[in-house]
């Protein structure tokens, strides 16, 4: 995983100010791997309850993030019941790493 330990507990500490305590944020994509360079930084946030505005929530956490990443490209998908399920949610749980 290439992200440091700080990195992943101000990711998890801004997923959970987000979306509340029982937010579960998984890191996917280049990231995992170590033999990787570069690339931004892919979260699946995971969610029990419905999400009334998901674009926001995702733009406001990816903001967070980049952020704490000094300017680091993040992008967050969202998995929560009322959204669509899409490929890419399978993957991120498949591959990914929870953080």
């Amino acid at each position: 995983m290439r992200i440091t330990p700080e990195q992943a507990i101000a990711i998890r500490q801004s997923a959970t100010q987000l979306a509340g305590a029982k937010a579960r944020v998984w890191l996917f994509g280049s990231r995992v791997r170590d033999d990787a360079r570069g690339g931004d930084v892919d979260l699946l946030l995971e969610l029990d309850e419905a999400v009334a505005e998901p674009a926001q929530l995702s733009a406001r956490l990816a903001a967070r993030v980049s952020r704490a990443m000094h300017g680091r490209k993040v992008d967050v998908v969202i998995k929560a019941p009322n959204l669509l399920m899409l490929p890419i949610h399978c993957v991120a749980l498949a591959e990914g790493i929870q953080l």
